[in-house]
């Protein structure tokens, strides 16, 4: 099911591949593990973030983990974050944003660690 927003001059529906290489390319500029290539995949209403666990903090294989999705909320018209919590399994809020753009920067800077791990 694909999420809608209007906006003037049309409709924009989440996910979409524009925003999806968006955010591929705003990874780039990541502050940490800027030498593995994530992986950004469309999900209800959003995106999800998966990338390889080089610290090997998560997966001692070093095998692909969740970092984050992104979800456009409709009624609120916002974006809201979420990272995995690995030791519990679960995902967790993080927090809303007006833009994805902001959202986004919140992921690349990450000042609490909590994504990319």
């Amino acid at each position: 099911m694909k999420v809608t927003r209007k906006v003037p001059g049309g409709v924009i529906a989440h996910p979409n591949e524009l925003d999806r290489k968006r955010i591929e390319r705003a990874l780039l500029s990541r502050k940490y593990y800027r030498y593995v290539s994530p992986n950004v995949t469309p999900v209800k209403a959003g995106y999800l973030i998966e990338s390889p666990c080089c610290s090997r903090n998560i997966d001692r294989d070093g095998g692909r983990i969740d970092v984050a999705v992104f979800r456009y909320d409709t009624v609120s018209r916002t974006w809201k974050l979420f990272f995995k919590n690995h030791a519990r399994g679960i995902w967790e809020f993080y927090s809303m944003y007006h833009r994805l753009a902001s959202a986004i920067d919140e992921l690349n800077t990450d000042p609490e660690r909590l994504f990319w791990q």
